[in-house]
């Protein structure tokens, strides 16, 4: 075979001096050592390798121009991208480690966060087994499984034996947030409960607690209990100075263990979730998720930043997933918390809806309705008094678009909608019997259908 060009094949060269016959060399003579020979090769290819390897480190060959960082660990990088150099290269170093103030946020932080328990009257509590009325209802079956707490919340799972005997009913968390004794909570944790009351670290005996205010719609309930001194308290941070990936602790009382810590980071922000209880569904909107460990128990107590500052109030933990919590934010509990010191109603914020039924559309819709595909939101129904109602919109109608934007199915319009103000006026595109209308109507709160009906 012809060696390629660019190769050189060795060339084994005799040694110098007159080649000497078998058996005639001189004993006298020093053999060079083999093992000399290769101690000698090693060295040589050792400082080699070394050069090189200091060379590239120097001049970059290899790394376009980033450097180790101390220590022997690459750091990361963010690239800016700009006009004049095409990229800007700037390292940033990666921290690892776990906060180490875990410990004392948790010791500083305990001393405010309270034991809530709700009590209820033998002919309330003894539905189900162990007549822990809580835990069946529907908003835990659904995000803490359909076992929920069971019975290990309630100190005595035994059914009351007489009329108007308080029972326990459920156990939350709260805390102290104003030194004379306010305490924030969820509402779903004091709901329908006959008596309310305060386990407080440093005390012998648990206080009863008067609810102040409560809101169904926000999930929250501030409480109030006497004592003879100041009581600790956890100040409010703001939710929104953390952002996604920092770390945040949660402390409560999951399954009746007092004071249990978890730890992990904010997974996102502006989470919106619905859960269905008895009484009707809560629109969760703005959450904070965790991957900190909730469970039952954990609801109303606080989510905590580096500092200390409660940014949320545990409140949910999905049951058929792992390391998904949610955590109501400060922003929203500050704009209401006078409202429900002082049991003022809090005005609900503004639904935008159109009162129609919507589906998407079957292809076996597309020749009866007259259609040229499935491309659309069916009108299924129309509610009385609604602003579709109002402006004429039939069952059967095909809504096709919203101020001139196609809608391919159901869900897209009700996310257009959504995202329009209540009061504002849209034009919607609809298709009736085979021929195109356009409809305007002026978009409706819920909220005030909701009210007429329950008046």
């Amino acid at each position: 075979m012809t060696p390629p060009k660019n190769l050189r094949p060795f060339s084994f060269q005799p040694e110098t001096g007159a080649p000497q016959k078998p058996g005639s060399w001189d004993p006298h003579t020093k053999k060079r050592s083999s093992m000399k020979s290769i101690f000698a090769a090693f060295m040589a290819g050792a400082l080699v390798i070394g050069g090189l390897m200091f060379s590239a480190d120097k001049y970059n060959w290899f790394t376009g121009g980033q450097h180790l960082a101390s220590g022997g660990s690459p750091t990361a990088t963010t690239v800016n991208n700009t006009s004049g150099n095409g990229g800007e290269v700037k390292n940033v170093g990666l921290d690892v480690a776990r906060p180490n103030n875990i410990a004392a946020i948790a010791q500083n932080a305990g001393p405010a966060i309270v034991k809530v328990e709700s009590l209820v009257k033998t002919k309330q509590s003894t539905r189900g087994s162990g007549g822990n009325s809580l835990f069946d209802d529907p908003f835990f079956r659904q995000f803490f499984g359909d076992n929920g707490g069971g019975g290990s919340t309630t100190p005595n799972n035994q059914q009351g034996s007489g009329s108007g005997e308080l029972q326990p009913a459920g156990m939350g968390t709260g805390f102290i947030f104003e030194k004379t004794g306010y305490i924030l909570t969820n509402e779903h944790v004091v709901d329908g409960a006959d008596e309310i009351q305060i386990t407080v670290e440093g005390y012998d005996k648990p206080f009863k607690a008067k609810l102040l205010g409560n809101s169904y719609d926000l999930d929250l309930a501030v409480l109030k209990i006497e004592g003879d001194k100041e009581f600790p308290i956890l100040p409010l941070g703001k939710a929104e100075d953390v952002s996604v990936g920092d770390w945040v602790v949660a402390i409560g009382n999951p399954y009746g263990f007092d004071h249990t810590v978890t730890v992990g980071v904010l997974s996102a922000k502006e989470r919106p979730i619905s859960i269905p209880d008895t009484k009707g569904t809560r629109e969760y909107k703005h959450l904070l998720q965790t991957d900190a460990s909730i469970n039952p128990g954990n609801s109303g107590g606080p989510l905590l930043n580096l500092n200390g500052e409660v940014i949320g109030i545990n409140t949910a933990v999905s049951s058929q997933a792992q390391g998904i919590g949610f955590a109501i934010p400060t922003s929203t509990i500050s704009s209401v918390l006078e409202n429900l010191k002082n049991n003022v109603q809090i005005p609900k914020e503004p639904v935008p809806y159109l009162g129609v039924g919507l589906q998407d559309i079957g292809q076996d819709w597309v020749s009866e309705l007259k259609l040229s595909n499935t491309d659309g939101a069916l009108v299924g129904s129309v509610q009385r008094k609604s602003p579709a109602f109002q402006a004429g919109l039939r069952q059967y109608d095909v809504i096709v678009d919203i101020n001139g934007t196609k809608v391919k199915n159901s869900q897209e319009l009700i996310t257009k909608v959504q995202a329009t103000k209540v009061g504002s006026k849209v034009t919607l595109g609809l298709i009736r019997d085979g021929k195109r209308l356009e409809v305007p109507i002026t978009v409706g709160d819920k909220n005030t259908l909701t009210d007429a009906t329950a008046k």
